[in-house]
């Protein structure tokens, strides 16, 4: 099944394209990994801003249709 990964972080980023699964944990797995990758390339001010950085996959493009899966990170450093 084809799996469209999406990201709102400041900004919408709608996934047009997708990506091939043999089935939901695949892609529940890769949504995890994927997360992990692309919060490591934040810049530390912005990712300790305390907005949320939300992953969202969906089973149709550009967000569209059934949304199968959501991931939300907020970082905020104590004052």
């Amino acid at each position: 099944m084809r799996y469209y990964f999406n990201i709102k972080d400041g900004k919408t980023l709608l996934d047009p394209e997708g990506f091939e699964f043999k089935d939901f944990e695949s892609a529940r797995d890769e949504a995890l990994q994927s997360s992990a990758d692309m919060l490591k390339t934040l810049a530390p001010d912005h990712f300790w801003s305390g907005d949320p950085w939300i992953l969202w996959v969906t089973d149709q493009p550009n967000g569209a249709g059934k949304t199968v899966l959501t991931l939300t990170f907020t970082a905020r450093l104590a004052a």
